[in-house]
């Protein structure tokens, strides 16, 4: 019979504990996911995986998926505030696949591009491709990237509660809990992931783990 242990952890061994995950697959290349709402912090457990893994000597690269969005034309096609849009045409999944996630696979090019999209300017960022070695990392943080399909070798989910995300999310952004809502109950990321983190309260998370 199997149950279900909640953990308590820190955001820095949490950090550790995704790095440790990384340094167990050597001498190859790792594409990792950091989902989770903004208020969950995702760029910030990616920065500081990114940070530990090079330190042990691993070339890591974070790319945020808010560099990948599509043009406003299209993204905002049904106005600003569409959730449902907000879930399923926001990100640019093809030039993840091109750019980032299929170059970065073992055995492949290793040439990514860091950033793409510029949805402030709406232009395309100059940004110039990084060439990562055979063992390079590559950690995508953003929110609602799971249940896509993407070509990932280890996923991790932020979980938040759809109470916590409404307490923590600005007021003008509440429109998109109609998308987070539909995320969890349509694509079932906590399934997807590899590590699911229960993210409450940021600063104090907890890992859930299935034992026996």
């Amino acid at each position: 019979m199997h149950r279900t242990a909640i953990t308590p952890i820190t955001p820095a061994a949490l950090a550790d504990r995704v790095v440790g995950l990384v340094v167990q697959r050597p001498g190859r290349r790792v594409r990792v996911v950091l989902d989770g709402a903004p208020p969950t912090r995702p760029a910030e457990l990616a920065a500081a995986v990114v940070a530990s893994l090079r330190v042990q000597g691993r070339d890591a690269l974070v790319v945020d998926a808010g560099d990948y969005l599509r043009p406003a034309s299209v993204r905002l096609e049904h106005g600003h505030t569409d959730a449902d849009m907000f879930l399923d045409g926001w990100l640019d999944e093809g030039g993840l696949r091109r750019e980032v996630l299929d170059p970065a696979a073992p055995g492949r090019s290793g040439r990514v591009l860091p950033r793409l999209w510029d949805a402030a300017r709406d232009r395309a960022h100059r940004d110039r491709y990084r060439e990562l070695p055979a063992d390079g990392v590559v950690v995508l943080a953003g929110a609602l990237l799971l249940g896509r399909g993407l070509p990932v070798d280890l996923a991790v989910h932020l979980r938040m509660s759809p109470a916590a995300l409404a307490r923590h999310l600005p007021a003008e952004d509440h429109w998109q809990l109609a998308a987070f809502a539909r995320y969890e109950t349509e694509r079932h990321p906590g399934d997807e992931a590899d590590v699911l983190v229960l993210a409450d309260h940021p600063h104090r998370p907890a890992m859930r783990m299935i034992e026996g």
